[in-house]
């Protein structure tokens, strides 16, 4: 008889504190190893690292990790934020935004996340009653089989 594990979500709410992005990278890889998904910790931390790291750059407030199982095999990386601007390249119809220069010291965050993700996407949150609103990042990963 074949069983159907339940889909899952989790979110970890983060302040903007510089050492948050690695508390909640060793969170995704704490619940990929509980959910039997660790093939696809690598792509999965890459996708949460870059996110990550561009929420506590750009933005000033908290932000959230959020993680969801999709389908078997599949994952969602998002990442919260309060800030509604869209970065270059997660827009509706945007493509991958400009490529920085070969010489410059950062930039290529989101493109890695284009890169590696199975797909990408934004939603941009209106404040709604208890909603804090700001944007949405996620990225999508798969394993093999």
């Amino acid at each position: 008889m074949a069983t159907v594990s339940p889909s899952w979500a989790y979110t970890l709410h983060l302040p903007h504190d510089p050492r948050a992005p690695g508390i909640a990278r060793a969170t995704l890889r704490t619940v990929l190893a509980a959910h039997d998904l660790t093939a696809l910790a690598p792509t999965a931390e890459l996708l949460a690292s870059e996110l990550l790291t561009n929420a506590h750059l750009h933005t000033r407030g908290p932000y959230a990790l959020r993680l969801r199982a999709m389908e078997p095999g599949r994952l969602r990386v998002a990442v919260w934020d309060s800030d509604t601007r869209v970065p270059p390249g997660f827009g509706v119809g945007d493509g991958p935004g400009a490529v920085p220069p070969y010489d410059a010291e950062d930039g290529r965050g989101l493109h890695l996340v284009r890169a590696c993700a199975d797909s990408v996407g934004v939603s941009v949150l209106r404040e709604l009653g208890a909603s804090k609103g700001g944007k949405l990042l996620w990225a999508e990963c798969h394993g093999e089989g």
